[in-house]
């Protein structure tokens, strides 16, 4: 054993910077021995030292842990794991594969890394990625304090880091592109739109080469490292950049009131299935990580679809994720996480679904550092585990992405049948999903669109997917898009067929921001990006996906119906309701009365395709009337009659052409009707001027 290391501790996990030196801590349960090895550069091809640990003095139970001395914050290092080789018993340790340690704040190597390198047979030393040794302590957050936003203030845009500055006509120099640097350089424009939270993909350090041949992993859901942002996305290439980075992003987020809630993806890892790369968890312990086939431990459970499925509920792996959450939140400032195909968290050591709540959702739902954050669960999984409704139902914590929200409202806008009575729920925060009494209906996370399928310019400009750049023969992504092209496949010149599609754009929104819950719009949908009919590209990093500013003029009509919906929607107290409203009776207390074309009479049969309703909130003197007409003839409204000198005033007709699409108070035009024509597939907001 070197003279010049001490025995170290069994916590904390990962490299802990102390007085003298730096504590290194792992956890390999089965490997007979480990090697510490650091690096004297980020891309060095081998070590410059090998630290060999005795399991008599460097191993305490299933923990291997050394101290050395002289090595402090920015020391590159990883580990070489030595055991039994016999994925028959679950085990596959490798010991000519370099090993990133799970505890690793940042992550090194990228330049030289080779995913081939670290799934063939053979030593990828020097294709290896590696860890450094991050002193958290030394960065000055200058009194950072969250923004602590409510669901109910809230208004979510979903963003891709890279994607949102990476193109040439972002306005940015070229380092400054695609990166969290980039990303502060836009706030203004985020500021102007009017969202309060940015809900950015996976940013922990992922495998961009886990991608068919030609392209790579875009979207970032392929794990390497829980605690290392990624350093595909920082312009700083010293060891230390990516970290202080992110954090420059997070703090300039918050000055700007702006919260930062992350996409994280603890439901499988970066190393695939059995011929997938030693990259980590699988090299250190391979049982203890991953859920295996019962019938055959050399094959893992893939309730992913990604090729493994991470043993959630494992103590070593949950104390894992939540030890990382709470680094996300102590140490980089970030204020929720959206947990990706979060069902399988909920999944047994042995992949089953169990009835009681499993204990890492309890774990992460009362840790007190997490009490303050956004919990949001994607609510299903690859397998078939669809649980929408049930985390929020039994948790106090959680809100849920609202898939039926999705689905039903797509289905009314584009005309189907059968889809009134479902579109009621969802604009009431279904309570059909969330049936818990004191629920708040602000916990359903409202979205039409997503990183994951059509934009909502494709929505209705594409019957269809058309992935084939993707190189699947269009296999990939879904067919359940419940889109319609408005009568054409894909870009059109036809002004009729381009003021359609705008006008049923404008329905989503309209139905988005006008729903009780909190809504989530996806990068670019203000702008009207297009990923021409691509719903699944997720392996596209280029200008397919990418954010297009020039669009931003090119659709400023568009862009400003949204900003002017937004502005509308969190100005009233009628969108900020913690409670359900009441419903059918005028009160004093924030109501919501169903009407379809004549006033009080809803239709509610499967060959309806109207539907208005009152919203009222006496005490604020807030009152709203909506007609939506998804029908494809022009019908007429009963508006509900008011008493003395209050008249309606329309502000929106999606069936208008801006600037009249969207009136503020002051030049609304006033309705004397007692009923109003609504167009076909358009939809109208009367309010009645506050005083």
């Amino acid at each position: 054993m070197p003279v010049d290391v001490w025995p170290g501790k069994s916590f904390p996990l990962g490299a802990t910077v102390v007085k003298g030196g730096t504590n290194f801590c792992v956890y390999a349960k089965s490997a007979i021995a480990l090697d510490l090895l650091l690096f004297d550069e980020p891309e060095a091809p081998q070590p410059n030292r090998i630290i060999p640990l005795d399991r008599q003095r460097h191993k305490t139970f299933h923990y291997w842990h050394v101290f050395v001395p002289g090595v402090g914050h920015g020391q590159v290092y990883a580990y070489r794991a030595y055991g039994a080789d016999a994925p028959e018993r679950g085990m596959r340790f490798d010991d000519s594969k370099v090993l990133l340690d799970p505890y690793a704040r940042a992550v090194v190597g990228d330049e030289l890394y080779s995913r081939k390198a670290a799934s063939r047979p053979g030593d990828n030393t020097a294709r290896s990625l590696r860890g450094v040794v991050v002193d958290t302590s030394l960065y000055d957050w200058e009194g950072d304090t969250a923004p602590c936003i409510p669901y109910s203030r809230t208004v979510i845009y979903e963003m891709h880091v890279g994607g949102f500055t990476a193109h040439p006509n972002s306005g940015l120099e070229e380092d400054l592109r695609g990166t969290y640097a980039g990303a502060i350089a836009k706030i203004p424009y985020l500021k102007s739109l009017g969202i309060t939270a940015v809900e950015l993909l996976p940013v922990h350090h992922f495998d961009e080469q886990d991608a068919p041949p030609g392209v790579s992993n875009y979207w970032g859901y392929s794990t390497v490292a829980f605690f290392a942002p990624h350093r595909g996305y920082s312009f700083r290439r010293d060891p230390i950049g990516p970290v202080d980075e992110f954090r420059d992003m997070v703090k300039a987020f918050h000055r700007a009131g702006i919260e930062v809630i992350l996409d994280v993806v603890f439901n499988h890892t970066a190393e695939g299935d059995k011929n997938g790369p030693t990259l980590s968890f699988r090299g250190l312990d391979n049982e203890t990580y991953y859920i295996l086939d019962p019938e055959d431990s050399a094959e893992y459970a893939n309730y992913t679809g990604c090729g493994n499925t991470v043993k959630a509920n494992h103590p070593v792996m949950g104390r894992t994720i939540l030890d990382s959450l709470r680094y996300w939140v102590t140490e980089m400032h970030v204020d929720g996480f959206r947990f990706d195909l979060a069902s399988v968290l909920s999944r047994d050591i042995f992949g089953q679904p169990p009835e009681a709540p499993v204990p890492v959702l309890w774990d992460i739902e009362s840790a007190p550092t997490l009490a303050g954050t956004k919990l949001i669960v994607e609510a299903w999984d690859a397998a078939g585990l669809y649980q929408v409704g049930r985390f929020v139902n039994y948790g106090d914590w959680y809100a849920e992405w609202n898939g039926p929200f999705r689905d039903d409202v797509r289905r009314f806008v584009k005309g189907d049948r059968g889809t009134v009575g479902s579109l009621a729920s969802r604009i009431l925060g279904s309570p059909d999903i969330y049936t818990a009494s004191d629920r708040d209906s602000n916990r359903s996370i409202h979205f039409i669109t997503c990183h994951d399928g059509f934009t909502l310019n494709d929505l209705v400009s594409y019957d269809r997917k058309h992935n084939d750049a993707n190189g699947e023969d269009n296999r990939d992504g879904t067919d359940a898009n419940h889109s319609w092209n408005c009568g054409v496949e894909g870009p059109s010149t036809n002004p009729e067929i381009e003021q359609l599609r705008l006008q049923q754009m404008k329905n989503l929104m309209l139905l988005l921001l006008m729903s009780q819950g909190t809504p989530m719009l996806s990068m670019g949908d203000e702008v009207r990006r297009t990923q021409y009919g691509n719903n699944n590209a997720y392996c596209q990093n280029n200008e397919l996906s990418w954010f297009d500013w020039d669009l931003v003029s090119k659709h400023r009509d568009f862009l400003a119906f949204t900003q002017k919906a937004i502005a509308l929607t969190q100005s009233l107290e009628l969108f900020q309701q913690e409670r359900p409203l009441s419903i059918g009776t005028k009160s004093e207390h924030p109501y919501l009365q169903w009407h379809g074309i004549d006033l009080d009479a809803p239709d509610w049969h499967d060959s309806s395709h109207t539907l208005a309703f009152e919203l009222g909130h006496p005490e604020r003197g807030e009152y709203l009337y909506v007609a939506l007409n998804a029908y494809w003839k022009p019908l007429k409204f009963q508006i509900p009659p008011l008493t003395g000198d209050r008249r309606w005033h329309r502000i929106i007709d999606t069936a208008l052409s801006s600037p009249n699409d969207f009136m503020d108070y002051r030049r609304a035009p006033v309705v004397d009707d007692n009923a109003y024509e609504v167009e076909a597939r358009s939809a109208i907001v009367l309010v009645i001027k506050p005083t």
